[in-house]
């Protein structure tokens, strides 16, 4: 569905399978090879609940909202079915948030909880989603509340971008959110050749 020129809601897919080359960032890239282990490894586990041959619900779209000042959000009345009544608030990659519904969070606890403790990164990654997690309702108008140290992490402000991203919502300061996008879409031609090589397009 159509609304103003965007793209909304919520539709069923089977996830494709994932690139398999590349890193992301958590906030800028970073020569230093631990660095970048680190980084490749989180973005293995993210891509691996999305490898499981379920059919699952994507949140798509953007919206723009209002965080109050008591640090409340209002998520989209589209994401609100699939969400839930309770969700998880992590650090995400780029200095924004992830927004889990409870039965995803699961899954991302369990790949990590396989893995051993013995290297460096793999603590890290724990401490880095794990420690910064924070468990809220869904109150009955639709808002979440978001904890001081996540607010700063991402150093939100009254203004902020709510999107939707597969399986989880992404909360942006507004601004960052606007130089994220006209920084991407530099690399549009580069990602459309990728796509192109898994299929998709």
């Amino acid at each position: 569905m159509w609304q103003g020129g965007r793209k909304w809601g919520i539709s069923k897919y089977v996830t494709p399978p994932a690139i398999t080359s590349g890193t992301v960032a958590l906030s800028s890239r970073s020569d230093d090879p631990e660095d970048r282990h680190f980084e490749t490894s989180v973005h293995q586990i993210f891509r691996a609940t999305d490898l499981l041959g379920i059919q699952i619900s994507m949140l798509i779209g953007e919206y723009n909202h209002t965080l109050d000042d008591k640090r409340r959000l209002a998520l989209p009345a589209k994401f609100r079915k699939e969400i839930g009544e309770r969700v998880v608030v992590t650090h995400g990659l780029d200095n924004c948030l992830f927004v889990y519904p409870i039965r995803e969070w699961e899954l991302i606890t369990e790949k990590l909880s396989g893995h051993s403790f013995a290297g460096a990164d793999r603590r890290g990654i724990d401490r880095f989603f794990l420690a910064g997690a924070s468990e809220t309702d869904v109150d009955s108008i639709g808002r979440i509340l978001i904890p001081d140290n996540l607010k700063d992490y991402a150093k939100l402000r009254t203004k902020v971008a709510v999107v939707g991203v597969n399986t989880r919502v992404e909360i942006w300061d507004e601004a960052e959110w606007k130089k994220y996008k006209a920084r991407i879409s530099k690399d549009a031609n580069a990602m459309a050749e990728k796509l192109g090589e898994m299929g998709v397009l």
